[in-house]
């Protein structure tokens, strides 16, 4: 195993506390022999594994079944895997930037080499998420699914909307209590997720692993204003991975989401992680659990173990369908929310239902002159907030253009969008 921190402690204490029914479950002992790691950890009980720093050797060794990679980071974890797969040994790594970016690569190189690479504990943690999209949906043909797959933007918005704190106050909680690093970007501006979703449209539609076509956005301009007004209309706002088979290619985005509270999904709160998937067989299942830490995270990279050992593990089919596209973000289709701070007068509201009319945009539901606020020129202004049906992207970009430069409206629109998620 390459790498001692959190997750990789977590592989150590469960593989000792669970011996009995691993071995059972794998028909064979699984023996730790090897650790390596960049740092000694001396109160860390590495059993009868030896210890090393240097974690490129131990990924050269040709006398092991499987490496382990748990190091984190993307350079020197690839060249672990690369080295491990080139010495036709099998990889099992929890590493999501390194299959996100580099899979088709590596899937590749496992295949020519006759061995394994798994990669369970890379989305979802606990969540057995790859192995519900490649064994046991296998007979489906996957419509589209959806994800809270990041606890740290899952607990933030939890607390904005329980707690009512602001966006800075609810990340410094986080960072308080260890579920966010000092530098929360990764996560909060949705790149940790979109790893994750790039290995789950990957493995649903067959597409390759393709980071660069997933759309990011993240959640640092979510307000409380926002939450309130989506709880108003009857909606939660979860920061989603979705993917999505049209007519015309695969949706795959990561941003803010309005979801109806009816939605099992919108009241999967903190840190906890969700995945729902429908296929055209089974319809909609919810896969749901911890999504981050080490016990979590070890169950996963334990169960790819356990398939190497009764020799049950293998790899996905070949993920390069070049008949379906990705599709840029503007061709996505949903419904949107919109938040328009405009002048407290008459016919304003008139004014944009016709933009939006005249580009054959219907209005679901609208909220308007609840509570009128002084700008500086002392003009009374008011925010419109208006939840449309489904439109394509392209078309209502030039409407919020058209809307925003009515003068009338006297600041930045607000933009999010909506899913029902159903199949419709």
């Amino acid at each position: 195993m390459c790498g001692l921190g959190t997750v990789a402690q977590g592989v150590l204490n469960v593989l000792r506390d669970n011996v009995d029914v691993i071995t059972q479950r794998a028909g064979r002992e699984i023996l730790l022999t090897q650790i390596a790691s960049r740092n000694l950890k001396p109160d860390v009980n590495l059993g009868m594994a030896e210890f090393s720093t240097d974690v490129l050797a131990l990924s050269k060794r040709k006398d092991l079944d499987v490496v382990v990679e748990l190091i984190g980071g993307e350079e020197t974890a690839l060249e672990i895997v690369r080295n491990a797969l080139l010495n036709r040994t099998s990889v099992v790594t929890g590493n999501k930037a390194v299959v996100a970016l580099h899979g088709n690569e590596l899937l590749g190189l496992a295949r020519e080499q006759g061995c394994y690479l798994g990669f369970e504990a890379a989305v979802a943690g606990a969540i057995p998420i790859i192995a519900a999209l490649t064994r046991s949906l296998a007979g489906n043909r996957v419509d589209w699914l959806a994800g809270i797959i990041n606890g740290t933007s899952n607990f933030i918005l939890t607390a904005m909307t329980e707690e009512g704190r602001s966006f800075d106050d609810a990340l410094a909680e986080a960072q308080r209590l260890g579920y966010a690093e000092a530098d929360p970007t990764v996560d909060v501006a949705g790149i940790d997720a979109a790893h994750k979703l790039t290995i789950l449209a990957a493995l649903a539609f067959g597409t390759g692993f393709r980071f660069a076509d997933v759309y990011t956005e993240g959640i640092s301009e979510i307000t409380a204003e926002d939450i309130n007004y989506a709880g108003q209309l009857g909606y939660r706002i979860k920061h989603l991975g979705i993917a999505r088979r049209t007519e015309a290619g695969v949706e795959a985005r990561v941003h803010p989401t309005l979801v109806p509270k009816r939605q099992l999904i919108a009241n999967i709160d903190g840190v906890m992680n969700a995945v729902l998937v429908h296929g055209n067989a089974a319809g909609p299942t919810l896969y749901c659990g911890a999504g981050a830490g080490g016990r979590a995270s070890a169950s996963a990279v334990i169960a790819d173990l356990v398939e190497l050992a009764r020799g049950t593990a293998y790899l996905p089919l070949e993920t390069s369908n070049t008949s379906l596209d990705m599709l840029p973000v503007e061709d996505t289709q949903s419904g949107y929310y919109l938040r328009i701070p405009s002048l407290d007068q008459p016919g304003v509201f008139a004014k944009v239902a016709t933009l939006l009319s005249e580009r054959n945009i219907s209005i679901e539901a609208a909220i308007q002159r609840e509570q009128a606020i002084n700008t500086q020129s002392q003009e009374a202004w008011v925010p419109i907030v208006i939840l449309t049906h489904t439109v394509t992207e392209r078309v209502m970009n030039g409407v919020i253009a058209q809307v925003q430069s009515l003068p009338e409206v006297v600041g930045k629109i607000t933009r999010l969008r909506v899913d029902q998620l159903s199949n419709g």
